[in-house]
């Protein structure tokens, strides 16, 4: 029997929800136990065929693996990119007021900005060709972080990721 373990801030009650219902449209038998601890929420669910769900699952840390989706999590990847893109950015990323102003000038300006670390090139490999099958426009200010900041970028991710609720 396997555990699946999904932290989540426990500020997110919508987010926590969502985590028990998403379990159970995967699983309908399964009993999502979420628990609460300082400052979070750790939701489990067992079952035996987990490591079929999630074939990237092994030892190790992740971003010193492969991380790779097999073919039958491509094709849902192609169908809904949105989705995944979504829980990407909500387990990893934000989407925050940033800031900038023009070397020579006073004036500051601010814009929304959604933004996504991870030490893994593999995942953020997969986040970026979701954002290129979308055509949402991306760069790489540093070496583990995504960000999308222009305005057309900003406005297509809020129509499915939005704010973290």
């Amino acid at each position: 029997m396997f555990t699946l373990q999904i932290a989540n801030d426990a500020k997110y009650a919508d987010l926590n929800r969502e985590i028990v219902e998403t379990i159970v449209r995967v699983k309908p038998t399964a009993s999502p136990v979420p628990r609460s601890r300082p400052g979070a929420i750790m939701t489990e669910a067992r079952w035996k065929h987990w490591p079929c769900v999630f074939p990237q699952h092994g030892p190790g840390r992740k971003h010193l693996r492969k991380i790779e989706l097999v073919d039958w999590q491509l094709e849902i990847v192609a169908e809904y990119p949105e989705q995944l893109l979504r829980g990407l950015f909500h387990s990893d990323g934000c989407r925050i007021l940033n800031w900038a102003s023009k070397p020579g000038r006073d004036k500051r300006y601010e814009y929304v900005r959604y933004q996504f670390a991870n030490e893994s090139d593999d995942i953020r490999k997969i986040l970026t060709d979701a954002l290129d099958v979308l055509g949402i426009p991306w760069r790489q200010p540093r070496r583990n972080v995504i960000a999308v900041s222009r305005k057309e970028g900003v406005e297509r991710l809020d129509t499915f990721v939005g704010p973290k609720s």
